[in-house]
């Protein structure tokens, strides 16, 4: 019986591998090389997915470009609007001060003085600064403009006095205080 056991097994052993050299035979016909055809069909679509993706790009990039150049417009469109905010309450001030028949003198300054209080708020809460500069001190030209010179005792290019005070916005100078500095007599 062992004989005939090995001889099974041995017939069942040559089967499985008859069946296996078919399958790979099988499976090499199944995964032939593809055609030319199939090759430029592969081709054309792969061309296709890269062109509607270059396109889709272009989009985006296109559509970024012109919401950023919306943007800039919109912010130099409305740049001045909380400062504009901010001198709503002076002009209703002083509209109020012109309304004013009483003839009252103290009432009027008061008005005035209300009126400069509410603009400095408003120059605080934009970040507007005076250039105040005081006698004796050197003249900055970035920050100064010498509108005379005088002889005087004081050191050449010190300020005497200031005609007009200056201004800055977040440290650019909007006007440069005016003044009048000192210089050597001839």
């Amino acid at each position: 019986m062992s004989e005939m056991t090995e001889h099974n097994e041995q017939h069942q052993h040559e089967a499985e591998e008859a069946a296996a050299v078919e399958t790979a035979e099988t499976v090499e016909t199944e995964q032939a090389e593809p055609t030319y055809e199939e090759l430029q069909a592969r081709i054309a679509e792969l061309e296709g997915q890269l062109k509607d993706s270059e396109l889709r790009g272009l989009a985006n990039e296109q559509n970024l470009r012109r919401r950023h150049q919306q943007e800039i417009a919109d912010t130099h469109k409305f740049a001045g609007q909380k400062f504009a905010a901010e001198m709503l309450p002076v002009k209703d001030y002083l509209e109020m001060a012109l309304l004013d028949q009483s003839g009252n003198f103290d009432a009027l300054k008061m008005g005035v003085q209300m009126t400069l209080n509410e603009l400095q708020k408003a120059f605080d809460a934009t970040h507007i600064k005076e250039i105040n500069p005081q006698a004796g001190e050197k003249l900055d030209p970035h920050c100064h403009q010498a509108m005379q010179a005088v002889v005087s005792e004081q050191d050449p290019n010190t300020i005497v006095s200031v005609m007009k005070k200056g201004y800055t916005l977040s440290d650019r100078v909007l006007r440069p205080a005016m003044v009048v500095v000192a210089k050597k007599e001839d």
